[in-house]
């Protein structure tokens, strides 16, 4: 697996880079924006959200415009909740802040790409009202209107359409996007509410107090 790390203290990148060259990644360094959008190709991205020539913010949604299967991980300093609101909204796929321990990145690290690598059947179309899911091709559309989401996003769509009309309970919802159930729930939340609004229609997805979300049936 190959990992792009974008972070401008040199210091950090050397120690980061050891550690992830010994637990058997590829891993190829960048110290700004300029440098990370001309790297060749990735499995996964570790991105520092403070850069020199750039904000990170603003380069986590390039990255995520250019691959919706692409791994995002920021890895910052930055722990204020509107940081991991912003940054997860932008499509960032988990968000780790510093300081952290090798072994929980490097679990983070693995969920992302497990999910990252999970295959789908090459034709499966979901129909539920005017949602349409093709599980293969991962696009959606709504009422006929092509609608783009993030991984993240058509994960939990994905997850509420296998029961239409049935109220699935946040630590299903984890446990099918993100690989655990011990991620942060607000998480949940954030993402739910960027895909109400990418929907259209905020009624689609229903709020079940004290369980989870629901996908509003036929």
């Amino acid at each position: 697996m190959r990992i792009l790390l974008v972070e401008d203290d040199r210091r950090v990148a050397a120690a980061l880079s050891s550690a992830l060259t010994r637990r058997g990644y590829e891993v190829e360094h960048a110290a700004t924006v300029a440098a990370a959008l001309s790297a060749a190709p990735c499995d996964l991205v570790l991105l520092d959200l403070t850069l020199p020539d750039g904000d990170g913010t603003d380069l986590c949604r390039e990255l995520r415009r250019r691959s919706s299967q692409l791994g995002i991980i920021a890895v910052t300093a930055r722990g204020e909740e509107r940081d991991r609101v912003l940054g997860l909204r932008l499509g960032a796929d988990d968000y780790v802040v510093k300081p952290f321990s090798m072994v929980e990145l490097q679990a983070r690290i693995e969920a992302v790409l497990r999910r990252a690598s999970h295959t789908v059947p090459e034709r499966h179309l979901i129909e539920t009202g005017p949602v349409r899911i093709d599980v293969g091709g991962r696009t959606v559309s709504v009422a006929g209107r092509a609608v783009t989401l993030t991984r993240k996003e058509f994960d939990i769509l994905l997850s509420l359409a296998r029961q239409p009309g049935v109220a699935v309970p946040r630590d299903r919802i984890l446990l099918d996007v993100w690989g655990t159930v011990w991620a942060d729930r607000h998480t949940v939340e954030v993402h739910v509410g960027s895909l109400r609004g990418k929907l259209g229609d905020p009624t689609l997805v229903e709020t079940v107090r004290g369980v989870g979300y629901r996908l509003r049936g036929a």
